[in-house]
Formats: C-alpha cells, sequence, structure tokens
C-alpha cells in the first residue's frame, strides 16, 4: 500500500509540475480579468468539469470574490440571468466541444461578457470562441503495474 501511495503522489506531483511550466501569457490575462472585474465571476461546467467549476466558484467567493457556478443545462431555462454586462464568464470543457457550453457563447457574445474558456484541446469550438483561453492537455503517461 504504501508503494501505491508514493506512486499517487508521484503522479500528481509531476502533473503540478506539467501544469506549472503551462502558465503563459494567457494565464496572467485572465487573473488580471478576475482581479479587475466589477461584477461577479460566473463559472459553467457539465460533468466533472461541472465539479470543477463549482470548486472554483467556491474558493473565489471564499476568499472575497463574488462568484456564481452556473449549470449549462439550466442556463437557457432561466439561469442566463444571473449573468450581467460586467460579469467575466467562465466555460469549462475538457474536450471543448460539450453541446450544452458551447450553446451559451451566442447569449455571452451578444451580452457582450469576457468569455474566458479552460479546455483540454487547443484546436476546440471552445477554445476558438472566447475572449481569453486556457488550455491544457494531460501529459501522456502509463497506468501503474
Amino acid at each position: 500500500m504504501k508503494d501505491i501511495a508514493k506512486r499517487v503522489f508521484d503522479t500528481e506531483i509531476e502533473s503540478l509540475q506539467h501544469v506549472a511550466m503551462a502558465i503563459d501569457d494567457e494565464f496572467s490575462k485572465v487573473i488580471e480579468a478576475i482581479l479587475n472585474a466589477s461584477g461577479k465571476i460566473i463559472i459553467a461546467g457539465i460533468g466533472k468539469s461541472g465539479i470543477i467549476a463549482q470548486k472554483i466558484a467556491a474558493t473565489l467567493t471564499s476568499t472575497g470574490t463574488p462568484a456564481f457556478f452556473m449549470h449549462p443545462g439550466e442556463a437557457f431555462h432561466g439561469d442566463l440571468g444571473i449573468i450581467g454586462k460586467h460579469d467575466p464568464v467562465i466555460l469549462i470543457s475538457y474536450s471543448g466541444e460539450t453541446d450544452e457550453v458551447l450553446r451559451i457563447i451566442p447569449f455571452l457574445k451578444w451580452n457582450e461578457n469576457l468569455i474566458i474558456s479552460l479546455t483540454g484541446n487547443p484546436t476546440s469550438t471552445l477554445a476558438k470562441k472566447q475572449s481569453i483561453s486556457l488550455k491544457y492537455q494531460y501529459p501522456a503517461r502509463s497506468l501503474p503495474a
């Protein structure tokens, strides 16, 4: 069990190092956008990305930055009403092709929101349709034996 636990931690350390090396000017733009926002931060995602979006919203709120999670499936059933003109919106989709997430973009463009995408696919529809894009691809690795 100790060996398995050590391998898990080694894998997590390797992943964090990979993320640290991927920090670029786009990351700085996202931080500046969040710090300079005159409205609240809206974060949306579905499935695992939705869980991550909820955690980001909770963390921002607990540090004094007003933030709300919006479920993309509920967006067109009244939840788009929480988005003000000065609210940056972070859309999260690992594939960058999640239908429910992409359907929100025309409204955000019409509403003139800053769109920040977080995706693992730099050539995805989501990565191309935003104001600022953070892209992250997991390093290839084999599963432990």
